[in-house]
């Protein structure tokens, strides 16, 4: 059972994932061994998943983000697992998720630039298996980015 302190725990690392186990054990208000053992049984227990760089798109050549909707032909199990694989395995999406309703996906494509991004879409978006239609739209501006689960 999560409790007041976990949930803590679990703020604090949200906006900083390499804040040492003394410095956490201060903000949230225990000794280290216990703050310790917490996030020990966070991570055992899956709560905690993993942790990960944020790294800046622009920083590494990767100014372009476009939202992306797909509509498949078909929604039935083997369409859908092998669009899902292909999607899991294109590095050009960063983010994917199953929609209820029209359209069936929103994916989340980061490019070089426009011409890179036409290429994506052309020879890898559209040729997913079962796409009906793909549509997307630009990002102009990204206000809230890999915001933490509201704790």
């Amino acid at each position: 059972m999560i409790d007041a302190i976990d949930k803590e725990i679990l703020r604090t690392l949200q906006a900083d994932g390499r804040k040492s186990a003394t410095a956490l054990a201060a903000e949230v208000g225990l000794t280290v061994a216990p703050c310790h053992r917490r996030l020990k049984d966070l991570e055992a227990s899956g709560v905690i998943s993993g942790y990960r760089a944020i790294i800046d798109p622009a920083a590494v050549g990767l100014g372009f983000e476009a939202l992306v909707f797909v509509t498949l032909a078909r929604v039935d199990r083997p369409t859908i697992e092998d669009f899902e694989a292909m999607v899991v395995a294109n590095l050009h999406i960063t983010s994917a998720q199953r929609l209820f309703g029209d359209p069936d996906y929103i994916l989340k494509v980061m490019a070089k630039d426009l011409s890179d991004y036409q290429q994506c879409f052309d020879n890898e978006l559209t040729m997913l298996p079962g796409v009906q239609r793909v549509s997307s739209t630009l990002v102009m501006k990204n206000l809230k980015p890999g915001a933490g689960l509201p704790l």
